[in-house]
């Protein structure tokens, strides 16, 4: 099995933050969230849950992002 980009999930104070994502979107969230679960041997969490620890995930990889901001984190 390719292992997944996301691990475990933090549990952290989250910020609320509304979204529309299309339908295809959400299909795929929900079957990432069972992909993980399978992978980590946990229950499969909410699809809103993984949104968060991906698009944290896409900044960090992306070095015009990382440039951009001087190389500087929180």
């Amino acid at each position: 099995m390719t292992k997944l980009k996301l691990g475990p999930l933090a549990d952290d104070r989250p910020v609320k933050l509304a979204a529309e994502v299309p339908a295809a979107v959400h299909r795929d969230l929900v079957a990432y969230a069972a992909a993980l679960a399978a992978e980590t041997g946990g229950e499969p969490v909410a699809p809103e849950k993984l949104v968060a620890p991906m698009l944290e995930r896409f900044m960090a990889s992306d070095r015009g992002f990382a440039r951009r901001r001087g190389g500087a984190k929180n």
